[in-house]
């Protein structure tokens, strides 16, 4: 068993900024997990963007706190505590925090083509 927390020195030593907008650490990644790419940890200010990007893999934000504006692809969407947005693989796709508090998300990754029973 493996057991991270988001105040672990693994996990505050992956801080990064993602796409231009977010503070994020990296729960999870490819240096423990077998099949899924990554589980992060983003925090999002009032005011910012994680801005337009395609990633190579199909992704789920999951919102902890906050509101934002999701957009993916040509859908634009107000989003708040306990949604969960699927982001297909090769989608463009950003996140504005549009409220006046931090917005946290959860984002989980999987590689493309993953399968149940692979």
């Amino acid at each position: 068993m493996i057991v991270r927390n988001i105040n672990d020195r693994s996990v505050l030593e992956t801080t990064y900024i993602a796409h231009g907008g977010a503070v994020a650490q990296m729960i999870l990644d490819r240096r423990i997990l077998e099949e899924i790419g990554f589980l992060a940890m983003a925090t999002l200010s009032s005011g910012r963007t994680i801005e337009a990007h395609v990633d190579s893999m199909e992704e789920i934000y999951f919102v902890v706190s906050g509101h934002g504006q999701m957009r993916v692809d040509d859908d634009s969407r107000d989003v708040g505590p306990g949604d969960a947005v699927w982001i297909p693989t090769g989608a463009r796709h950003s996140l504005h925090n549009s409220g006046d508090k931090d917005c946290v998300i959860l984002v989980v990754a999987a590689p493309a083509g993953m399968a149940a029973g692979r």
